[in-house]
């Protein structure tokens, strides 16, 4: 289980009724704190009726599977990935860039995205391919075409950098170090990333 920094809320009195809309979005929240603290394997649609304090029924007549309302939840949390602001040098640029996805990363909803990643079996995981893509895989490669296409322009990147391995690179290195070595990616990691292996990988040839 993915490991998380963040806890369920505190049990509450019993709210109002509450329909539509709002509890909709309290049943959301709640599979979102169930995947933060019990990760995907031990999150239950009872466990999320009585973190939203409703009755097991209304989440099932909104979603029937765990699978819908994941998808579902994750849809809704997921926050826009801004633009990366022209800092005058690819390396900031880059930089810039890498903390908002650890940022991401490391958010509630970046906690419930590796959730799912990490403990899904391949069946399970297809059902969420759509929307990790769009909302993080998809808009992140969009920013790093922008970035490196800029320093193309400013000469610091060579003119064939622009390609699929390289804008993958930052995504699978951050993925794998968090994964497989436990890694939060703190500012100095970062640097390093962006000084050893994307500046090298970047840099026009000398010859």
């Amino acid at each position: 289980m993915v490991t998380s920094r963040w806890t369920a809320a505190p049990a509450q009195a019993a709210s109002p009724r509450r329909r539509g809309a709002v509890l909709e979005r309290a049943i959301l929240d709640a599979a979102l704190d169930q995947l933060g603290t019990v990760g995907w394997n031990g999150l239950t649609m009872e466990g999320v009726a009585a973190g939203a304090q409703t009755g097991k029924a209304a989440v099932y007549r909104r979603w029937p599977s765990k699978e819908d309302l994941v998808a579902d939840a994750l849809q809704a949390a997921l926050p826009p990935i801004e633009e990366v602001p022209d800092l005058g040098s690819v390396r900031e640029d880059l930089l810039q860039l890498c903390r908002q996805a650890r940022d991401a990363m490391f958010s509630r909803p970046g906690y419930a995205v590796r959730s799912v990643v990490h403990e899904c079996n391949p069946v399970q995981a297809e059902r969420f391919h759509t929307v990790i893509f769009d909302g993080i895989v998809e808009p992140t490669l969009k920013l790093l075409r922008e970035v490196i296409t800029r320093g193309i322009a400013r000469n610091e990147v060579r003119s064939d950098a622009a390609n699929g391995y390289v804008f993958d690179a930052i995504p699978a290195m951050m993925m794998y170090r968090s994964k497989m070595r436990g890694s939060e990616w703190s500012d100095r990691d970062l640097e390093e990333m962006v000084d050893q292996l994307m500046l090298p990988l970047l840099r026009p040839s000398s010859g």
